[in-house]
Parts: structure tokens; C-alpha cells; sequence
């Protein structure tokens, strides 16, 4: 009998270090951002009062809730001042390598101390974990990160060969990985990868925060996005509270066209984001949601509404978070409200607007957004003056932006090139097509940047209207038809196409894009010319 008892004795602490050593789990708390967070499968070397609010950072880590998982990794220390993994997880809040915001020299100061701090008492797999963090760090704050998040992508790739059950791991192996992807790379051969292991962590763990973000993130491309519709209709279930989670299915739905569940999620993630203030700012999560509402009302022909949702956001008083996401919504969505309904004079008298808190000339790429639609707003108008003031401007954004990004400073080139077309047209209609066709091919080479809901107003877009004005219908039909391919149900280029069609005698093509756009614009608050001769163009050929 006593030698069964010491076997039992034996056994059980076996599986307690088992059940130590691997924690899979819905995460628990009534803490910020509610009880749901996803489940994330943890390995820790030794049992620790800390385990609850390490899950709960690890898991906000994921959501790129920086600020929240930050507070929980600071909360571990408190609860455990030997937590390696809470100095861990504080060091990884610091790093965003999808955001473009390389952290500020005291925050990487800070984070290096951090894990620092960590190696005195990490054990076995967590000298690991920190030794991935610190290969960033190590790399030193550059003027460009590009450096950092190699030294990370390979840090990480060095634990997810060593774990290859770790799921934890390999979720940070695909999000370090996709940081280093070339947006000019069209066999997307990082991106597949990425998603591919995210698609493994999700067999395993089926409502992992980390794999349905990264996957999101890794198939956020025209080619790609039908392979994340059900992990973005997901997403957003595992995590009702947290503000990223909400949006970042909208990604995925606005690369598809489907607004109305843009909408849907986008005015959640709104909701959410202004119920989590950052330290007594409006969340950054508030106005990137309102960009992509904006943008899928006006795809809807729910303009009013668009204008309603863009001045809740201008009419705000709080501070706002600073954020490169931010401020593009600062300049992007007032312009597109001009310029998508083509209200050129409106558009090329457009001023800029920023919080209160906010300084002109942080984000030269956000701002030349605003140039862009008055540069663009002249041209059309035939005010040559205006046109070349704001030219001139955009190109003077576009020197400050090449010094640290090639990526933005390429799309200003794009602006350029397209407002300069038009104004060529103007005078001199075959070099301006020739121009426009510059724009829309260089914009080819590129993709939309994860801030952004697309393109201002895309270029190809943009050569389809010019060769109509030019009564090329053919071609301008192969330039929407190129331009939906790229950019879903967008509503200009649906209405293009159709008249285009049209206009070359092929009346069942331009019926089937009218259907679509009149099918879009069903519960459209707003009368729009191009809807009303949609429908009625439909009306004739019943």
C-alpha cells in the first residue's frame, strides 16, 4: 500500500509539472478588454503567481494591443518579480513590426534593459524567447528598421526550429517573418509562408489570437485574400473587446469589396478602440477604424453617413494618440470624400487638419495627401497655377519621405504623376495619357500599405477615366476591369466599366456592371448621378 501511494505521489507530480511546463486554455480575467482574448498555449519553466496576467499579455501581444499587453507584462513583475517572462513580454511591446513606428530611442533603451533584466532569471526555453527579442535590439536603432527586423525574423526562426511544437513560437516566427517581405515581391513568397504557418498554430490551437491576426496580415493582397474570408469572420469573435481584433477582419472584407461587413465591424472596432483610451488619448484604433468606414460608405453611396463618421472624428476635443495610421485617416479620409465624387473644386481648395496635439510635418507622406488633392482638384478644374503650387509641394514631401521610406516616398511619386497627367491632358491629351499610364504602372509595382483601406484614388482607375474623356472606351474598359481586379467593388471603377460597355455597344457587360453597382448602392442615403443612371439604364433593357 505504501508503495502504491508513492506512486500515485510520483505520478501526480509529474503531471502537475506537465500541466506547469504546457498551458493551453481560454483566457480568463475580468480585466481590461474583457474575458475573451483567445487561447494561447504557453510553456513556462516553473509555476509562478504571474501565469494569468503573462497569458493575458502574451495574448494582447498578439492583438498588437501594445498598450494593454503591456500592463499585464508589468502586472507579472508585480505579482513576480523573478518573472523572466513578464520582463519578456514588456520588451516585446516595444516592437510593432508591422506599424512602421520603430520604438523611440528611451523605449528601446528600455526594452534592452528589460530583457536584460529578464536574463537574470530565465530558465531553459525562456533564454530563448529573450534571446529572439534582444536580435532586434541588438541591431541597433537605425534610421531605417529595416536591419532590426531581419536580426528579429532570424532570431525567431532559430526557436520555432528548436520548438516545432511550440505554437507560441511559431505565431512569432510568421509575424517576424512577414515583416521582412518585399511589397514589390509578387510571387509573395514570404507572405504564403507565413500563412502557412499560421494555418499550422490554428490546427492546433483553433481560436489562436496571433495566427488569425498574422494570417490576415500574411494574405492581405488581391491574389491572397480569399484565403483569410474565414479566418477574418473569425477573428473578430474570439476577442469581442479588443479594438484590433474588431478591424482587422476588414482588411480581408475591404480586399473583396464586401462592405457591408466592413461597415459592421469597423463601427465596432470604432466603439471599442473610444472605450480604451491610450493614457488618457483617443486610441490610435478609433480613427484607423473610421478611415475604412468612411471608405466603405462611399463605396455604398452612404456618403451622409460617410460625413457623419468623419466629423464625430474632427469634432472630438481629447487629444489623439500619435500614429502614423492616424494621421494618414487625418488626411486621407477628407480627401476621398472630394475626390471620389469628383468634387474638384472643393478638393483643390482642401486644408489640412490635424488634434490639437499634433504638429504638422511628423508624417511627410500623410500630409502629402492633401497636395495630392489639390494638385489633382486644379488640374480637373483648369486652375494651372493652383496645380503646380500643390505639384511642387508633393515633390518637396517627396525628397523629406525618401529618407526614410522608399515605400511612401514611391506612392507620392504615384500622386505626382497622376495629378501632373491630368494637367498635361489639359494641353496636350496623348503625353498626358502617356503619363497617366506611368502612374498607374509604377502603382502596379507596389501595395497598399496596412494603414490604408487602398489607394487615395487609384491610378489605374484614374488612366480609365482620362482615356474616356479621350472616348477610347476599350481601353479605358481594360484599365477598370484591370482596376476591380486589384480594388473589389470599388464604385467608380464599377461605373466606369459599365459605361465603357456601354459605350462600345456591348450591352450585356455594361449590365452586368450596373447590376452590381445598383445591387451596392441599395440602402445608399445620398442621390448620386452615376447610381440614378445606373438604375435607369437597367429599367431600359428589362
Amino acid at each position: 500500500m505504501k508503495k502504491r501511494n508513492i506512486l500515485i505521489l510520483i505520478l501526480s507530480i509529474i503531471i502537475l509539472f506537465v500541466t506547469i511546463g504546457r498551458r493551453e486554455k481560454p483566457l480568463p480575467g475580468e480585466r481590461e478588454y474583457g474575458e475573451q482574448l483567445g487561447s494561447v498555449q504557453l510553456f513556462l519553466e516553473y509555476e509562478t503567481p504571474a501565469e494569468e496576467s503573462i497569458e493575458r499579455g502574451l495574448a494582447l501581444l498578439h492583438h498588437m494591443t501594445y498598450n494593454g499587453a503591456r500592463a499585464e507584462f508589468r502586472k507579472a513583475v508585480e505579482e513576480d518579480p523573478e518573472s523572466a517572462m513578464g520582463y519578456w513580454g514588456e520588451a516585446m511591446t516595444y516592437i510593432h513590426p508591422l506599424w512602421a513606428d520603430p520604438p523611440s530611442e528611451e523605449d528601446f533603451n528600455l526594452g534592452m534593459s528589460l530583457l536584460e533584466k529578464g536574463r537574470e532569471y530565465a530558465k531553459g526555453r525562456e533564454i530563448d524567447y529573450i534571446e529572439a527579442a534582444e536580435s532586434y535590439y541588438m541591431a541597433g536603432r537605425n534610421k531605417s528598421e529595416k536591419a532590426n527586423l531581419r536580426a528579429f525574423a532570424q532570431g525567431w526562426k532559430g526557436v520555432y526550429e528548436k520548438y516545432p511544437d511550440d505554437t507560441e513560437a511559431a505565431a512569432f516566427y510568421a509575424l517576424a517573418h512577414l515583416s521582412t517581405a518585399d511589397p514589390d515581391d509578387k510571387t509573395y513568397m514570404i507572405q504564403r509562408e507565413a500563412g502557412r504557418v499560421g494555418e499550422e498554430v490554428l490546427k492546433v490551437v483553433p481560436d489562436h489570437p496571433g495566427a488569425h491576426h498574422y494570417i490576415i496580415h500574411a494574405y492581405d493582397y488581391p491574389e491572397l485574400a480569399p484565403m483569410a474570408l474565414e479566418v477574418s469572420r473569425s477573428y473578430g469573435r474570439i476577442a469581442p473587446a479588443v479594438p484590433h481584433s474588431l478591424h482587422m477582419p476588414t482588411h480581408i472584407f475591404t480586399r473583396l469589396g464586401l462592405w457591408k461587413e466592413s461597415i459592421e465591424m469597423n463601427s465596432r472596432s470604432g466603439e471599442a478602440a473610444l472605450a480604451h483610451p491610450f493614457n488618457g488619448q483617443v486610441s490610435l484604433h478609433y480613427p484607423h477604424a473610421v478611415d475604412y468606414l468612411v471608405y466603405a460608405y462611399i463605396q455604398r453611396g452612404e456618403d451622409e453617413k460617410a460625413r457623419e463618421s468623419l466629423k464625430e472624428l474632427m469634432t472630438r476635443e481629447e487629444e489623439f494618440q500619435t500614429h502614423i495610421a492616424s494621421h494618414y485617416t487625418y488626411n486621407a479620409a477628407p480627401a476621398r470624400l472630394l475626390l471620389e465624387r469628383q468634387s474638384w473644386d472643393e478638393a483643390m481648395n482642401l486644408e489640412p487638419w490635424l488634434p490639437v496635439n499634433y504638429e504638422m510635418g511628423r508624417y511627410p507622406a500623410m500630409e502629402a495627401i492633401t497636395y495630392f488633392a489639390r494638385a489633382l482638384g486644379a488640374a480637373r478644374v483648369g486652375d494651372a497655377f493652383k496645380a503646380e503650387e500643390a505639384l511642387s509641394e508633393l515633390k518637396v514631401l517627396e525628397e523629406k519621405t525618401r529618407e526614410t521610406s522608399a515605400y511612401w516616398a514611391k506612392q507620392i511619386e504615384v500622386q505626382y504623376l497622376s495629378a501632373k497627367a491630368w494637367l498635361i491632358y489639359n494641353t496636350d491629351m496623348e503625353e498626358g495619357i502617356r503619363v497617366m499610364r506611368e502612374a498607374a504602372e509604377l502603382e502596379a509595382t507596389t501595395e497598399k500599405h496596412p494603414v490604408t483601406p487602398g489607394e487615395v484614388l487609384p491610378a489605374r482607375e484614374l488612366l480609365g477615366d482620362m482615356l474616356m474623356e479621350a472616348e477610347r472606351y476599350g481601353e479605358a474598359l481594360l484599365e477598370y476591369e484591370g482596376a476591380l481586379m486589384r480594388s473589389r467593388n470599388r464604385f467608380n471603377s464599377l461605373y466606369g466599366a459599365g459605361r465603357a460597355a456601354e459605350l462600345m455597344g456591348d450591352i450585356p457587360k455594361a449590365l452586368e456592371y450596373y447590376e452590381v453597382l445598383a445591387a451596392q448602392t441599395e440602402e445608399a442615403d445620398t442621390e448620386i448621378d452615376k447610381v440614378i443612371y445606373a438604375r435607369e439604364f437597367i429599367g431600359k433593357t428589362e
